[in-house]
């Protein structure tokens, strides 16, 4: 029997709807079973014929009765959920195990340094500086943004991404780095890893070999892997990436030439020019990570590979570290049928790129904001190298590890001895309230050892403080 309770805030309707599905569900109602006419319940309940009414539509529409000309109203027929299935049903299905997955993760979180409780200082590698300036500056195109945008904006986007933006890239590509290239040549992605898991879908199949710098990017030999790719590493030394030691069966090499991604050499001309040959010689795909190449200390960036070897090289840009992670908005250049690929795996997977961040980012650089905020942050990044730089010259620590990657990026690299603890060193800083990040993340087979110092993040006060006082603690 159905019951109205008049203190309850629901509607009485709703009320008798929750009743009536809990009995069938429960099977007080069987199969079958006939309902009373909607006037007769009415009367009994003292409720409006109409509110029955309401309530027997509902149970239909929904599937719990059946109806008929002459049989009335009658609960359907279906299968019971009997208490075991039930007690099944509330565990849900059992996520698989995915090895791949979970290995990749546990090396992401080793690579960012862990938990990330708070430190007094932290010479993370990961992040750029980002003020009150920039960020007044995006907030205004934001709002620019939102209010210029016509109703067709609101549509499915481009999967190559915003034309606007792509213009904007462009413009920057050529008169910046000296890359003239087609906006059918630029594809929009969320990242660099966005980028790569891309560019292993599209590019490659499964099982070809791809060759990644020892000690290099984990972000890319994570991608490959997960996309059961071959990863083979390949050693670096002060000239860069080792060529000859390249795999034979590579697809792809994946490069930071112009500051590498974690011992900060910058590769030599000769290294250069022996990769791009390779490349051309055996039909090769480089992708070549710009990262950070705008941040040089000595002399002008570095011309690209991109640009000596256009038919053979994915070039990768983000603003990730040109802004802030926060924008997750970077850029593939390549060849036309490369990104013309790209491009149909993007709309297939992804669709498109976010249009506000699209729409925000193109006026931020039409705007000048852009150039702006990099002439900024170029200054400040001038003032924290050379603090980092003479603090570890005078600290002692340059007698006793070799600084390298000091000529261009936001991190410099102090390298130990292969036999040196330096996880045993990097909790030690720990403890002190100072967090500096090993070389071993960053390693697939090589036995180099030493820390990767950022110094984007840290004023300088705080880097002269922080090497001094590591210095206290392990000369």
């Amino acid at each position: 029997m159905l019951k109205v309770d008049r203190k309850d805030k629901k509607p009485i309707w709703q009320q008798l709807l929750n009743q009536a599905i809990h009995n069938i569900r429960s099977g007080i109602w069987a199969p079958g079973e006939l309902l009373l006419p909607s006037r007769e319940l009415a009367r009994q309940l003292g409720v409006s014929r109409s509110t029955i009414q309401t309530v027997y539509e509902e149970l239909l529409s929904r599937g719990y009765t059946v109806t008929s000309r002459r049989g009335g109203t009658r609960v359907n027929h279906w299968n019971q959920v009997t208490e075991p299935v039930k007690a099944i049903l509330s565990k849900g299905p059992v996520p698989p195990s995915l090895p791949l997955l979970s290995s990749a993760v546990n090396q992401l979180h080793d690579w960012f340094g862990g938990q990330q409780q708070e430190t007094e200082i932290d010479f993370t590698p990961h992040e750029p500086y980002v003020d009150r300036v920039f960020q007044n500056n995006w907030r205004q195109s934001l709002l620019h943004a939102s209010a210029a945008m016509n109703l067709s904006d609101w549509s499915y986007g481009n999967p190559y991404g915003l034309l606007e933006l792509r213009q904007q890239i462009q413009r920057y590509l050529w008169l910046e780095r000296g890359i003239r290239v087609d906006t059918r040549q630029i594809l929009l992605t969320s990242g660099a890893q966005h980028s790569l898991d891309l560019i292993a879908q599209s590019l490659l199949t499964e099982g070809d070999t791809v060759s990644v710098e020892d000690p290099g990017f984990p972000a890319a030999w994570m991608a490959m892997n997960y996309r059961r790719m071959r990863v083979v590493p390949v050693p670096v030394d002060e000239q860069g990436l080792k060529v000859d030691e390249i795999h034979p069966e590579s697809r792809v090499v994946f490069v930071t030439p112009s500051h590498q991604c974690a011992v900060g050499c910058v590769m030599s001309e000769p290294r250069r020019q022996q990769l791009l040959h390779k490349a051309v010689q055996e039909q090769l795909w480089i992708i070549e990570d710009d990262y950070d190449s705008e941040f040089r200390y000595r002399g002008d960036p570095l011309p690209t590979l991109y640009s000596q070897a256009a038919n053979n090289t994915l070039y990768l840009m983000s603003f990730s570290k040109m802004i802030a992670p926060g924008i997750r908005i970077s850029a593939i250049v390549g060849p036309d049928r490369a990104i013309a690929q790209l491009a149909r795996v993007q709309e297939l997977t992804y669709r498109h790129l976010p249009v506000m961040d699209q729409l925000t980012l193109t006026h931020f650089i039409q705007k000048g904001h852009f150039m702006r905020h990099m002439r900024r942050v170029r200054n400040v990044y001038r003032r924290r190298h050379e603090a980092i730089t003479k603090a570890i010259t005078a600290s002692g620590l340059g007698e006793r590890f070799t600084l390298s990657g000091a000529e261009t990026g936001l991190h410099v690299f102090l390298e130990a001895e292969p036999a040196y603890d330096e996880e045993a060193v990097t909790r030690l800083a720990l403890g002190q309230g100072i967090r500096i990040y090993p070389l071993a993340p960053y390693c697939l087979e090589s036995r180099r050892k030493g820390w990767v110092l950022g110094f984007a993040k840290v004023d300088e006060t705080l880097i002269e403080q922080g090497i001094h006082r590591l210095a206290g603690l392990i000369l």
